[in-house]
């Protein structure tokens, strides 16, 4: 039996093979060769591991079971990992006929999971660094006995924030800071049993997050019903690996544009969920603004975003994707939904909806490669009778620590939001309660020190617009106040009158 590897071995033995491609492959491109291959190793040691057992088990009757109920997936004869490494001409078309035929031999669950990288492109890839790959990933057994799913799932998590760190501005699209994640999954609570959503799913960490949290509860997860959408192709197969990876099997991931094309519907209408978390793309300029303004599912009840800002498309869709008696959001946003006045009229709506019931204002720097301030907004469809026609603000800025130029929430800044969530009251400088009332006479503006002050970081390090999305905001707050102290005097002048 191979020794299990210890979590360092893995994460080392995961990031040699990403040192192999350096010198032929640009840092952005990594994920479209070494997660796939990863995954066949996967797949391919997995199967000798139940073939053993199942010899073991069954002896020479094994011949009698079908392939299905022998193995999580099945590796057609010819195609082994092992059959790709004796290979030593045309090693990429090699790989690609493997991976072919083993989506083809394992249905719709995997259709398209191994993506489309440019294998066969000798100039990219030459035989030589394919069978330097080959050999490396050889190196050490992937099986269950030597790397358990949460551990190998937790090292191809490793890997998918290694690359980017490694790839820049790139990573947005496929990587959210899990300390983040953890915060959204601790505040939403997931349940045995309940349905989870995640519209732009990325690498499925939110999904998993959820999975992970029953996990470490000790409660039961193989039902928890997942679904996602992603519409990067690549990210979307990036996702499902993960989510196989991880020890999940029953789940549905779709590729494609939410926002023109949701994949979940139900008589005509959005499926609904107990649970939806989400990091929408910023800001997006590229949607079709003019079929959202005549949706048919019903996604525009508060308004039509601007062109150049999608971020309340995503919001009402999520809204409109909630159970209307256990439907719980935790959206990841920029600070500046709380604010711009462009958005101001569905932001009204919004908050007269009374589906808001927090909103957590974040520190800097815990967008990835981004300096922007994050806030996590939580909706929930019935919420409890004290809380209704009342909506509670955190300014948690401080609560970030940087370190080896990385942001995060330690475990402490995570039990101090959710415990201040939790309790809904007032906490002097840090939480206020506020009612629906209170928002109207601040003009609907949600941008937190109106209602908590708090000295947060400075400005130093902070993109254009994100320092532009500041001096929005102040002046917001500055407008508010001088309409409150204009109302105020009419008051007093007709007193006097």
């Amino acid at each position: 039996m191979a020794e299990r590897m210890t979590i360092d071995e893995l994460k080392s033995y995961l990031w040699q093979s990403a040192v192999l491609l350096r010198t032929n492959i640009d840092a952005g491109a990594y994920k479209q060769y070494i997660f796939p291959l990863l995954f066949f190793k996967r797949i391919c040691d997995v199967y000798d591991e139940e073939t053993q057992k199942a010899l073991a088990e069954y002896g020479k009757d094994i011949v009698d079971f079908p392939e299905e109920e022998l193995h999580t997936f099945i590796v057609p004869k010819g195609h082994h990992w092992e059959d790709v490494r004796k290979v030593t001409e045309d090693v990429g078309r090699a790989i690609v006929t493997a991976f072919k035929e083993i989506e083809k031999a394992n249905g719709d669950k995997m259709t398209g999971i191994f993506g489309d990288g440019a294998w066969t492109n000798k100039n990219r890839l030459p035989d030589r660094l394919l069978k330097d790959l080959l050999e490396h990933f050889s190196s050490r057994s992937l099986s269950l006995a030597n790397c358990p799913e949460d551990e190998l799932g937790n090292g191809y998590e490793y890997l998918i924030k290694q690359f980017a760190d490694d790839s820049g501005h790139t990573a947005q699209e496929f990587y959210t800071n899990r300390t983040v994640v953890h915060l959204m999954t601790e505040i939403l609570q997931p349940q045995s049993g309940e349905s989870v959503y995640d519209p732009t799913c990325g690498s499925a960490g939110m999904l998993i997050s959820c999975i992970a949290h029953l996990k470490k509860q000790g409660k039961e997860w193989r039902n928890l019903q997942i679904f996602g959408q992603e519409i990067n192709q690549l990210t979307c197969a990036i996702g499902r690996m993960n989510l196989f990876l991880h020890g999940i099997v029953d789940f549905q991931i779709a590729n494609n544009d939410t926002l023109k094309e949701p994949a979940f519907i139900e008589g005509g209408r959005l499926k609904q969920f107990d649970i939806v978390l989400a990091n929408p793309p910023y800001s997006i300029k590229q949607w079709d603004r003019g079929a959202f303004e005549n949706d048919k599912y019903g996604r525009n009840f508060l308004g039509t975003p601007p062109q150049g800002r999608a971020d309340y498309a995503f919001f009402q869709h999520i809204l409109k994707s909630l159970k209307p008696d256990t439907g719980r959001c935790a959206i990841l946003f920029p600070h500046g939904i709380l604010f711009r006045n462009e958005e101001k009229d569905m932001r009204e709506k919004l908050v007269k909806s009374d589906l808001v019931e927090c909103v957590v204002g974040l520190g800097p720097n815990l967008f990835f490669n981004a300096p922007m301030e994050a806030c996590v907004v939580i909706c929930r469809t019935n919420k409890p009778l004290e809380r209704r026609g009342k909506l509670l603000l955190i300014n948690a800025v401080k609560e970030v620590t940087r370190k080896n130029a990385q942001s995060y929430l330690e475990d402490d800044h995570i039990e101090h939001i959710a415990a201040s969530y939790r309790n809904f009251r007032d906490e002097e400088g840090y939480s206020k309660v506020v009612s629906i009332k209170d928002v109207e006479n601040q003009n609907f503006s949600l941008s937190i020190p109106l209602y908590v002050r708090n000295t947060g970081p400075t400005d130093q390090g902070k993109s254009l617009e994100e320092c532009i999305d500041g001096w929005l905001s102040q002046s917001a707050n500055l407008r508010s106040a001088i309409q409150t102290l204009t109302d105020l005097l009419e008051k007093a002048g007709e007193t006097n009158g």
